[in-house]
């Protein structure tokens, strides 16, 4: 099976507690442990598209990785925006046990699908989108073209992961949703939405590629199955 749950914001070694972000977060880590172990089995497959860790560096994070370690299923991570401690993806990988992976610029195949993905960044469309985000956003692009060239070599449906939402809440065609019907994603999961910005979330299938957001407070901190969307 297939499942998905993105943005933990796991925060052991640096006492950063989030229910300062609404009452609905106060203990969440048992709420997505105690979840998450009910849901998932060790021969599954967990999506963690971002923002896993406050942390600032990989010291900082080695409680919070070593707790997503204890965590049923493989895990596939790419990078969320808070991510500061992912510095130098072979140092990241180097901290995460045999069952957890670190996705950049490259895809991981599966028996029955392929994952790939990129960060992503904000959309042109954006009024905050500045000469610097469209930089990034390129890059972003770039990056994203080569996971899906590499996944896309395995012949299996692809999967796609990314922590910033692909394209706007009205669902219309972005660069990124572009790339992804080109290459005929089957779906895409995404996070970074929280509390009232979960209402820019679109959800649904545009030009032939299911979409889902997947951020913890949307999916009440339970992992959200996605095997039927792919079969």
């Amino acid at each position: 099976m297939l499942y998905a749950l993105s943005d933990l914001h796991l925060g052991f070694g640096v006492n950063k507690p989030m229910n300062i972000f609404g009452g609905e977060w106060v203990g969440h880590e048992q709420k997505v442990w105690s979840a998450w172990q009910k849901i998932v089995c060790e021969s599954d497959v967990v999506l963690m598209p971002g923002d896993i860790s406050w942390a600032m560096n990989l010291q900082e994070a080695k409680l919070d990785l070593q707790w997503i370690g204890g965590l049923h299923g493989q895990k596939v991570m790419i990078r969320g925006n808070h991510d500061y401690w992912w510095n130098g993806i072979n140092k990241v990988r180097k901290s995460l046990n045999s069952k957890t992976y670190a996705l950049q610029n490259d895809a991981f195949e599966f028996p029955d699908f392929t994952v790939c993905g990129s960060r992503g960044w904000l959309l042109p469309g954006n009024p905050k989108f500045t000469e610097h985000d469209a930089l990034i956003h390129q890059r972003e692009i770039e990056r994203l073209r080569l996971s899906l060239e590499r996944g896309s070599q395995f012949g299996k449906p692809l999967v796609v992961m990314m922590h910033y939402p692909p394209l706007p809440a009205d669902g219309q065609p972005s660069t990124f949703s572009d790339l992804m019907t080109k290459y005929q994603v089957r779906l895409c999961v995404y996070g970074h939405l929280h509390g009232s910005a979960h209402r820019y979330a679109f959800e649904g299938v545009a030009s032939n590629v299911q979409y889902r957001c997947v951020s913890a407070d949307y999916l009440h901190f339970r992992p959200l199955l996605l095997t039927p969307w792919i079969s």
